[in-house]
């Protein structure tokens, strides 16, 4: 835990109560250092991370997702020492353990900027569904194209500092992931992709949440090329 201690894990949070707790604590066996953003909750999620040892950056509206990540970013850089900000899911679908891996990699000067990919091991475990519109949104996404994105919007990543600092993130809600990947692709950052394994848990299927993002994702795109 030490050897991460430079390290800000950044997770957006919007009503996962019932999980929260116990995903910030599962993360912070591996980072010790993690900010949760709670994007306006109306369930009790911010109560449930003050249990943690994670701080708690509160919207007192709900402002999305992109909205909560920058936040976020902007609060893990403002702390001493920091070299790497890693963004995860508050839900339990993202494994520590992958996230170290990225955060070693970027440690070693191979990258600038880690991004999971769910398809580089095989897509182990990705619902059917799941699998057709990510595999499209990498199709018909010009940037994800440019390159060559295996799999373009997870929210798995990792960013140096001087990458993240980078970043402005404009866009509120799902669609900051094609913004992400637009900035980087309008970059000079190194940007690799690490293969990573997503849970995807009872809770996160009761949600509904992969599918309709990944289906909001392509909206957005769709949208966007059209203008």
């Amino acid at each position: 835990m030490s050897r991460l201690s430079d390290t800000w894990v950044v997770m957006p949070v919007y009503n996962e109560a019932a999980v929260v707790a116990r995903v910030v604590e599962d993360t912070r066996r591996t980072f010790p250092n993690i900010v949760c953003v709670d994007d306006g909750s109306s369930d009790g999620s911010a109560a449930q991370i003050t249990t943690t040892g994670a701080h708690l950056v509160r919207h007192s509206v709900n402002l999305g997702q992109g909205a909560a990540l920058q936040t976020g970013i902007a609060y893990a850089l403002s702390q001493p020492g920091i070299r790497f900000v890693v963004t995860m899911d508050s839900d339990g679908q993202h494994r520590p353990e992958d996230a170290a891996a990225m955060v070693a990699t970027a440690r070693s000067g191979a990258a600038d900027v880690v991004l999971g990919s769910r398809f580089l091991n095989g897509g182990v475990g990705v619902p059917v569904a799941k699998r057709a519109v990510l595999r499209t949104i990498a199709a018909i996404s010009p940037t994800s194209r440019k390159m060559r994105l295996t799999d373009a919007h997870n929210g798995l990543r990792v960013f140096t500092a001087e990458a993240a600092r980078q970043l402005r993130i404009k866009t509120s809600g799902m669609e900051h992931a094609s913004e992400i990947v637009a900035l980087l692709a309008a970059s000079e950052l190194r940007v690799v992709e690490a293969p990573v394994t997503i849970l995807y848990t009872d809770y996160a299927k009761s949600k509904g949440q992969s599918l309709v993002n990944g289906i909001n994702i392509m909206f957005d795109l769709s949208i966007r090329q059209r203008s």
